[in-house]
């Protein structure tokens, strides 16, 4: 699947290789070079990018500035920078990745890599599948068993704030105790409803109803505050963005 590209930086010398990068994979294919996000943006509205190579420290509009006003119909962003400060400000618009100069090649395509692959998963899912209406809910979808302390208990599922994983056991919180259980995450995930809670790190799963703010890369639940890992930001940042008014 070819990739339409867009490099914006103001160093010459930084777009001369982002030119010569993109040259080398097949699959990607350079529209133009910008050297201030205004052009870009000039150019992001007159015809279609797939991918966008961003320079954050630029005159007039910062990449980041730039990322804000295209929300949410943007391409998807890989930042080229020097300044690492700047990523968790990216990450928090879903950029796919952030590339600190100077950029190796083999690190330049890890990144590209990445990005084929998901635009080529979102094709693939929006191919039209016939599905059969869901049933409603039934009460046993309304809380779960586990095994603690020696005894069955039940968790209703409303109470269930965040799901902690913890080597082969997980921590269930609610708003009154902690519940431990012997379970992997993977098991206990599919005893879940998916409309109601998210994977959203190798060792969180959340409630989606008990979400009270989402900063940077990190989620908030009463006084727990829960990082987003970078295999699981695309998929939970494309729910946040349907809620988005």
């Amino acid at each position: 699947m070819e990739l339409t590209c867009l490099a914006v930086d103001d160093e010459p010398l930084a777009l001369d290789l982002m030119r010569s990068y993109i040259g080398k994979v097949p699959y990607l294919r350079l529209v133009q070079t910008c050297s201030s996000a205004l052009e870009a943006m000039a150019v992001l509205q007159s015809q279609r990018v797939d991918l966008l190579f961003l320079d954050n420290e630029m005159p007039d509009l910062t990449g980041v500035q730039l990322m804000q006003a295209l929300a949410p119909q943007k391409p998807a962003v890989i930042f080229t920078t020097a300044y690492p400060q700047y990523a968790l400000d990216g990450f928090s618009l879903d950029a796919v990745d952030y590339l600190l100069k100077p950029i190796p090649f083999d690190r330049f395509l890890k990144a590209v890599n990445k990005v084929q692959e998901r635009t080529q998963l979102l094709a693939n899912r929006h191919v039209p599948v016939q599905t059969s209406p869901s049933p409603p809910p039934s009460d046993s979808e309304e809380f779960i068993f586990v095994k603690a302390d020696y005894k069955t208990i039940r968790v209703n599922l409303k109470d269930i704030l965040l799901i902690e994983g913890l080597k082969d056991y997980v921590i269930l919180h609610t708003p009154n105790k902690k519940i431990i259980t012997l379970l992997s995450m993977g098991k206990i995930m599919e005893k879940l409803p998916a409309q109601d809670f998210a994977r959203v790190h190798r060792s969180y799963i959340v409630s989606l109803a008990h979400i009270e703010s989402i900063e940077r890369s990190r989620i908030k639940i009463k006084e727990q505050e829960i990082p987003i890992g970078d295999s699981y930001r695309e998929e939970f940042m494309r729910w946040v963005d349907s809620k988005n008014l």
